[in-house]
Protein backbone atom coordinates (compact mmCIF):
# COMPACT_ATOMS: atom_id res chain seq x y z
CA UNK A 1 0.00 0.00 0.00
CA UNK A 2 2.55 2.47 0.93
CA UNK A 3 5.05 1.57 -2.26
CA UNK A 4 1.71 1.90 -4.36
CA UNK A 5 1.25 5.46 -2.69
CA UNK A 6 5.01 6.68 -3.12
CA UNK A 7 4.15 5.50 -6.93
CA UNK A 8 1.48 7.92 -7.19
CA UNK A 9 3.36 10.59 -5.48
CA UNK A 10 6.01 10.44 -7.89
CA UNK A 11 3.91 10.21 -11.08
CA UNK A 12 1.85 12.96 -9.94
CA UNK A 13 5.20 15.14 -9.33
CA UNK A 14 6.37 14.19 -12.99
CA UNK A 15 3.12 15.66 -14.18
CA UNK A 16 2.94 18.73 -12.64
CA UNK A 17 7.07 19.17 -13.27
CA UNK A 18 5.50 18.83 -17.49
CA UNK A 19 3.00 21.25 -16.83
CA UNK A 20 4.70 24.03 -15.29
CA UNK A 21 6.60 25.45 -18.41
CA UNK A 22 3.39 25.06 -20.35
CA UNK A 23 1.78 27.99 -17.72
CA UNK A 24 4.85 30.09 -18.06
CA UNK A 25 5.41 29.90 -21.88
CA UNK A 26 5.56 32.84 -23.49
CA UNK A 27 2.56 31.82 -25.76
CA UNK A 28 0.52 31.64 -22.88
CA UNK A 29 1.05 35.63 -21.66
CA UNK A 30 -1.06 37.91 -22.01
CA UNK A 31 -0.60 40.39 -25.34
CA UNK A 32 1.17 43.79 -25.22
CA UNK A 33 -0.74 46.69 -24.69
CA UNK A 34 0.25 47.83 -28.57
CA UNK A 35 -0.46 44.33 -30.03
CA UNK A 36 -4.04 43.52 -31.63
CA UNK A 37 -5.47 40.45 -29.69
CA UNK A 38 -7.72 40.40 -33.31
CA UNK A 39 -6.76 37.87 -36.02
CA UNK A 40 -6.23 40.03 -37.84
CA UNK A 41 -2.50 42.51 -38.09
CA UNK A 42 -3.02 46.22 -36.51
CA UNK A 43 -3.08 49.00 -38.48
CA UNK A 44 -0.89 51.63 -38.00
CA UNK A 45 -3.46 54.32 -37.69
CA UNK A 46 -4.94 51.93 -34.42
CA UNK A 47 -1.17 51.29 -33.31
CA UNK A 48 -1.41 53.57 -30.39
CA UNK A 49 -3.33 53.58 -26.43
CA UNK A 50 -5.72 56.49 -25.74
CA UNK A 51 -6.83 56.86 -21.94
CA UNK A 52 -10.81 55.31 -21.48
CA UNK A 53 -13.06 58.01 -20.53
CA UNK A 54 -14.54 56.59 -17.28
CA UNK A 55 -11.24 55.93 -15.82
CA UNK A 56 -8.40 57.07 -17.71
CA UNK A 57 -6.71 53.69 -18.18
CA UNK A 58 -4.84 53.38 -21.18
CA UNK A 59 -6.53 50.93 -23.84
CA UNK A 60 -4.97 49.70 -26.98
CA UNK A 61 -6.64 50.49 -30.01
CA UNK A 62 -4.79 47.00 -31.95
CA UNK A 63 -8.10 45.65 -29.85
CA UNK A 64 -10.00 47.12 -33.03
CA UNK A 65 -8.41 45.72 -35.73
CA UNK A 66 -10.12 44.35 -38.59
CA UNK A 67 -13.19 46.16 -37.70
CA UNK A 68 -14.43 48.86 -39.47
CA UNK A 69 -13.94 52.11 -37.15
CA UNK A 70 -15.49 55.50 -36.86
CA UNK A 71 -14.28 58.46 -35.36
CA UNK A 72 -15.99 60.62 -33.84
CA UNK A 73 -14.98 64.09 -31.82
CA UNK A 74 -17.97 64.64 -29.17
CA UNK A 75 -19.10 67.78 -27.62
CA UNK A 76 -21.80 67.19 -24.62
CA UNK A 77 -23.28 70.81 -25.27
CA UNK A 78 -23.27 71.30 -29.12
CA UNK A 79 -25.87 71.78 -31.53
CA UNK A 80 -24.86 68.65 -33.10
CA UNK A 81 -24.66 67.06 -29.60
CA UNK A 82 -28.10 65.01 -30.46
CA UNK A 83 -26.22 62.92 -33.20
CA UNK A 84 -25.01 60.79 -30.07
CA UNK A 85 -28.64 59.19 -30.60
CA UNK A 86 -27.65 58.43 -34.17
CA UNK A 87 -24.48 57.49 -33.69
CA UNK A 88 -25.62 54.88 -30.77
CA UNK A 89 -28.21 53.72 -32.73
CA UNK A 90 -25.71 53.11 -35.63
CA UNK A 91 -23.81 51.10 -33.39
CA UNK A 92 -26.21 48.68 -32.54
CA UNK A 93 -27.36 48.03 -36.28
CA UNK A 94 -23.77 47.48 -37.32
CA UNK A 95 -22.22 45.99 -34.35
CA UNK A 96 -22.68 42.30 -35.77
CA UNK A 97 -21.24 43.32 -38.75
CA UNK A 98 -17.82 44.95 -38.10
CA UNK A 99 -18.44 48.10 -36.95
CA UNK A 100 -17.27 50.33 -34.05
CA UNK A 101 -17.78 53.56 -32.81
CA UNK A 102 -15.05 55.51 -30.68
CA UNK A 103 -16.08 58.80 -29.56
CA UNK A 104 -13.30 61.34 -28.25
CA UNK A 105 -14.93 64.73 -26.40
CA UNK A 106 -13.15 67.73 -27.05
CA UNK A 107 -14.00 71.52 -26.10
CA UNK A 108 -11.68 73.03 -28.85
CA UNK A 109 -14.84 74.25 -30.52
CA UNK A 110 -16.80 76.71 -29.07
CA UNK A 111 -15.45 75.61 -25.14
CA UNK A 112 -18.59 73.20 -25.60
CA UNK A 113 -17.09 70.41 -23.86
CA UNK A 114 -16.11 72.03 -20.22
CA UNK A 115 -16.71 69.07 -17.96
CA UNK A 116 -14.42 66.64 -16.55
CA UNK A 117 -14.50 63.25 -17.71
CA UNK A 118 -16.20 62.06 -15.20
CA UNK A 119 -18.96 64.29 -15.72
CA UNK A 120 -18.66 63.44 -19.60
CA UNK A 121 -19.06 60.17 -18.73
CA UNK A 122 -22.34 60.97 -16.78
CA UNK A 123 -24.06 63.03 -19.21
CA UNK A 124 -23.25 60.47 -22.09
CA UNK A 125 -24.47 57.58 -19.84
CA UNK A 126 -27.61 59.15 -18.68
CA UNK A 127 -28.58 61.42 -21.18
CA UNK A 128 -28.24 59.50 -24.54
CA UNK A 129 -27.47 55.61 -23.05
CA UNK A 130 -23.98 55.72 -25.11
CA UNK A 131 -22.37 51.91 -24.86
CA UNK A 132 -19.72 52.57 -27.97
CA UNK A 133 -16.31 53.16 -26.61
CA UNK A 134 -15.20 56.92 -25.12
CA UNK A 135 -11.83 58.28 -24.30
CA UNK A 136 -10.97 60.87 -22.50
CA UNK A 137 -10.92 64.82 -23.84
CA UNK A 138 -8.53 66.01 -25.80
CA UNK A 139 -7.34 68.49 -28.05
CA UNK A 140 -8.47 67.78 -32.14
CA UNK A 141 -8.34 70.88 -33.47
CA UNK A 142 -5.41 71.66 -36.13
CA UNK A 143 -2.72 73.83 -34.80
CA UNK A 144 -3.20 72.81 -31.01
CA UNK A 145 -0.01 72.05 -29.23
CA UNK A 146 -1.54 69.23 -27.68
CA UNK A 147 -3.14 67.70 -30.42
CA UNK A 148 -4.39 64.54 -30.33
CA UNK A 149 -1.62 61.85 -32.35
CA UNK A 150 -4.92 60.35 -33.58
CA UNK A 151 -6.77 63.10 -35.02
CA UNK A 152 -3.18 64.64 -36.47
CA UNK A 153 -2.88 61.44 -38.72
CA UNK A 154 -6.63 61.45 -40.06
CA UNK A 155 -6.43 64.90 -41.03
CA UNK A 156 -2.87 64.03 -42.62
CA UNK A 157 -4.48 60.87 -43.90
CA UNK A 158 -7.68 63.08 -45.80
CA UNK A 159 -6.84 66.36 -45.27
CA UNK A 160 -9.22 67.52 -43.43
CA UNK A 161 -9.48 68.26 -39.83
CA UNK A 162 -11.97 68.93 -37.85
CA UNK A 163 -13.91 72.66 -38.11
CA UNK A 164 -16.58 71.96 -34.77
CA UNK A 165 -18.03 68.79 -32.97
CA UNK A 166 -18.86 65.86 -34.05
CA UNK A 167 -16.57 65.74 -37.11
CA UNK A 168 -16.68 61.82 -38.20
CA UNK A 169 -13.66 60.02 -39.76
CA UNK A 170 -14.70 56.42 -41.39
CA UNK A 171 -11.54 53.79 -41.71
CA UNK A 172 -11.68 51.00 -43.19
CA UNK A 173 -10.51 46.97 -41.73
CA UNK A 174 -7.21 47.13 -43.01
CA UNK A 175 -6.63 50.95 -41.89
CA UNK A 176 -5.83 51.99 -45.54
CA UNK A 177 -8.75 53.86 -46.81
CA UNK A 178 -10.31 56.83 -44.48
CA UNK A 179 -12.84 58.87 -45.27
CA UNK A 180 -13.90 61.94 -43.63
CA UNK A 181 -17.36 63.96 -43.14
CA UNK A 182 -18.37 67.28 -41.56
CA UNK A 183 -20.49 67.99 -38.38
CA UNK A 184 -23.23 68.16 -40.59
CA UNK A 185 -23.28 65.06 -42.02
CA UNK A 186 -25.42 62.88 -39.31
CA UNK A 187 -25.05 59.22 -38.81
CA UNK A 188 -28.54 58.26 -40.47
CA UNK A 189 -27.39 60.35 -43.34
CA UNK A 190 -27.99 58.07 -46.42
CA UNK A 191 -25.17 58.74 -47.93
CA UNK A 192 -23.03 58.29 -45.18
CA UNK A 193 -24.98 54.97 -44.71
CA UNK A 194 -23.61 54.00 -47.89
CA UNK A 195 -20.32 54.25 -46.89
CA UNK A 196 -20.88 52.36 -44.28
CA UNK A 197 -22.44 49.66 -46.07
CA UNK A 198 -19.10 49.63 -48.51
CA UNK A 199 -16.80 49.31 -45.39
CA UNK A 200 -18.32 46.57 -44.02
CA UNK A 201 -19.12 44.65 -46.83
CA UNK A 202 -15.27 44.26 -47.61
CA UNK A 203 -13.35 40.83 -45.97
CA UNK A 204 -11.67 41.32 -42.86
Amino acid sequence: MTTSFGSFLRRLALAAALIAPLATSPAHAAPAANESTASAPCPELLNRQMPRLQDEKPQALCQYAGKVVLVVNTASFCGYTPQYKALEALSARYADKGLVILGFPSGDFGNQEYGSNKEIAEFCENTFNVKFPMFSKSSVAAGKADLNPLFADLAKRTGQAPKWNFHKYLISRDGRQVMSFASGVSPDNSAFIQAVDKLVAQPQ
